[in-house]
């Protein structure tokens, strides 16, 4: 993942994104967040309700389609207008202070039935973490849920140096992927 200074430019980030394309998996459980999460990885799972108004479901369906869980909770997503669909890479960039750091990912999975919708994205080689993170909204006996599943893992002697870092921004952005959803399906 490269740490750029300062704000970076979505030409930029959508030109990272275009490289990184090329760019392998860097881990081989890809699909790995559809069923038992693989063992020699921190394992995360976080849930938010989205409540039981009927409508509840199609606006979160919207918003995960639109990335606002993403841009909701302070990342940009490169290309801005990328389709929720398998093979889709992307960039996803995250301020921190006076740097940027930009994420390659790719969509490994869709999930899109009439009570289901979600998608996955594995890291790419150059990204610092090895791992699978999972965005799914479900509707289970008229109440709709927002699950985020993830497992991770330091891909380098660096990313391990920074690893307390790197999973506190980690966890904090997760949690504001769920508050922005949320936000999102309310404000509706």
């Amino acid at each position: 993942m490269p740490i750029l200074l300062g704000r970076v430019s979505d030409h930029r980030l959508t030109a990272i994104a275009e490289a990184a394309r090329s760019c392998t998996y860097s881990y081989d459980e890809v699909g790995a967040t559809r069923g038992p999460m693989p063992s020699g990885y921190r394992i995360d799972r976080y849930s938010v309700d989205l409540g039981e108004d009927p409508r509840s479901f199609d606006r979160a369906v919207q918003g995960l389609r639109q990335w606002r869980a993403h841009v909701g909770a302070g990342a940009r997503v490169a290309p801005g207008a990328a389709p929720i669909e398998v093979g889709q890479t992307v960039v996803v960039a995250v301020q921190l202070a006076v740097l940027t750091a930009a994420a390659p990912c790719r969509i490994v999975y869709v999930i899109d039935e009439a009570a289901r919708y979600g998608f996955a994205y594995g890291t790419l080689v150059g990204h610092p973490e090895r791992g699978e993170e999972s965005f799914v909204v479900a509707q289970v006996d008229g109440r709709s849920t927002f699950d985020v599943a993830a497992f991770s893992r330091p891909a380098s002697r660096l990313a391990r140096l920074g690893a307390p870092v790197a999973r506190s921004v980690q966890t904090s952005t997760t949690r504001r992927y769920l508050t922005a959803l949320k936000s999102f399906v309310d404000s509706a």
